[in-house]
């Protein structure tokens, strides 16, 4: 592994993670960083390098950057905007799929903020590797969230080198963590602290996002492998065999009816920086099991 834990804490989840980007029409590709009067910010982020300046999408923007693009890439392109002009905001583009309706129009339709934050909060201390518009090419970073602690992680691709940790934060500093479901995939993040300042992070699957969620709440469990019986580690063992190498550290839930639940990430062929679940349900010897009522 590129980061172990410390020795007075378990992890209990691992998943990429950086800055947003708009879906709707007018906020496409972009992302802001406001302060609560919506002013920019990103310029007075302590130690930031310089990054690009958005603006706006109007109307003709967005009819010349349809246009261009199926001119690009050819008819098919042009009939399958015909065939989805009726759908949802963002999806007749070919840009992203988008699911849900926007629940902050003002955050996801006429502006789209990745930060909000007064001075001094403790959203202005995230790291700017986050940011796919100023980290290196090539650079990844991943939330970890452990028994006492939120991280940023980063990696350079291809480097079997340690994770840098760029940040982290004691766990009791988040107060809640929320699905934003208007995004690719349904996989954005809003992680708001104590001080109620925020970051919006994109994380690849659905999944990551609900279990963090639910980890932050104390509505699920997450245990450490120790806590298995000999049976389910032998299980967990032939399931993780079967995985790609590149698959992400298995997330470990006891569920209310004492089944063990094992999710593991992979990178999906479908598209990059997009994750799928590979998952497992264990009885007590580590048996195949099914959910029980309550369980999901």
């Amino acid at each position: 592994m590129d980061w172990y834990p410390d020795p007075t804490e378990d992890p209990l989840l691992r998943a990429p993670a950086k800055l947003a980007t708009g879906v709707a029409p007018a906020v496409a590709g972009s992302r802001w960083f406001r302060d609560p009067d919506r002013n920019d910010i990103q310029g007075e982020l302590p130690g930031w390098p310089e990054g690009p300046v958005y603006s706006l999408r109007t109307t003709g923007d967005r009819a010349a950057r349809r246009t261009g693009r199926a001119f690009l890439v050819g008819i098919p392109v042009i009939a399958n905007i015909i065939a989805n002009i009726g759908g949802a905001a963002g999806s007749p583009f070919g840009d992203v799929p988008v699911r849900g309706k926007p629940e902050e129009p003002e955050n996801e339709v006429q502006d789209f903020p990745v930060m909000w934050a007064a001075p001094n909060t403790l959203a202005r201390t995230v790291p700017w590797q986050l940011d796919p518009a100023r980290r290196p090419e090539g650079y990844t970073t991943d939330l970890v969230l452990t028994s006492r602690r939120l991280l940023f992680l980063g990696t350079r691709t291809g480097t079997l080198g340690k994770a840098d940790v760029l940040a982290e934060f004691p766990r009791d500093s988040i107060a809640t963590a929320r699905q934003m479901t208007y995004s690719e995939i349904e996989a954005d993040v809003r992680l708001t602290f104590t001080d109620q300042s925020w970051i919006r992070l994109f994380t690849g699957n659905p999944d990551s996002v609900e279990r963090l969620c639910q980890l932050l709440a104390g509505t699920v469990r997450a245990i450490p492998d120790r806590e298995l019986s000999s049976g389910q580690r032998d299980r967990l063992t032939r399931f993780l065999t079967e995985l790609p190498a590149d698959a992400q550290p298995s997330l470990l839930t006891r569920l209310p009816s004492g089944i063990v639940m094992v999710e593991v990430q992979v990178p999906a062929k479908a598209g990059t920086n997009v994750h799928e679940t590979h998952s497992i349900l264990m009885g007590p010897a580590g048996e195949a099991a099914k959910p029980q009522p309550g369980d999901l």
